[in-house]
C-alpha cells in the first residue's frame, strides 16, 4: 500500500542553487545522523528533455553499484516522471537529488515554483499525458509534495526488497 506525505517531511535533502554532478559517498541527509548514505545530485536545465535520459543512466549506475539493481526500473520510471513534469510544467531549472541509504531509495525533484501538483485520472484522449503521478502514487512505497523555499519538491521512496 502506497503512503503519501504531503507538507512538511523533515527527510528531505536540502537542494543548493550551486550545478552539481556527482555521486557523493559518504554523506549524511539533514534528518539524519545514521549510516552514510551515498548520494546523486543534478541541476537540470529549463525546458531539458535530454537530461531526462541522463538522470535515468546516473540513477541505474547508482542503484547497480550500490546493490538495488532490482529496483532500478522502478526508481527510472518514477525519476522520469518526476523530472519530466518539473521541466514541463514549470519553464524553470530543477533539482534531482537521488538519496540511497539503508534499506531506501529517495528521489527528490525540485522545481521553483510552487503550484503543487495533482495527480489526476487521465483522459483516453490525452495519449501519454496525465500519468506521471498517478504512476507514482501506484508504485512507491511512498510519495509526498513538500514546499521548499521558492518552489516545491516533489519526491519518492522505495524499499530495496520487495514492492510497494
Amino acid at each position: 500500500m502506497t503512503r503519501q506525505v504531503c507538507g512538511g517531511d523533515s527527510g528531505g535533502i536540502g537542494a543548493t542553487s550551486s550545478d552539481v554532478s556527482d555521486v557523493r559517498e559518504g554523506t549524511t541527509d539533514e534528518a539524519s545522523a545514521g549510516p552514510a548514505r551515498v548520494q546523486l545530485r543534478r541541476r537540470l536545465g529549463r525546458s531539458d528533455l535530454r537530461a531526462v535520459s541522463e538522470v535515468r543512466r546516473a540513477l541505474r549506475e547508482l542503484l547497480s553499484h550500490w546493490g538495488m539493481p532490482g529496483r532500478s526500473e522502478v526508481a527510472e520510471l518514477l525519476t522520469s516522471e518526476l523530472v519530466t513534469n518539473a521541466l514541463v510544467h514549470t519553464d524553470h531549472d530543477a533539482i534531482v537529488t537521488a538519496t540511497v541509504g539503508p534499506n531506501r531509495l529517495r528521489v527528490e525533484v525540485r522545481d521553483f515554483v510552487g503550484r503543487r501538483p495533482k495527480a489526476r485520472v487521465p483522459n483516453a484522449d490525452d495519449g501519454t499525458h496525465g500519468r506521471g503521478l498517478i504512476l507514482v502514487q501506484s508504485l512507491a512505497d511512498a510519495w509526498g509534495v513538500r514546499a521548499h523555499g521558492v518552489g516545491k519538491a516533489v519526491w519518492f521512496e522505495l524499499n530495496d526488497g520487495g514492492t510497494a
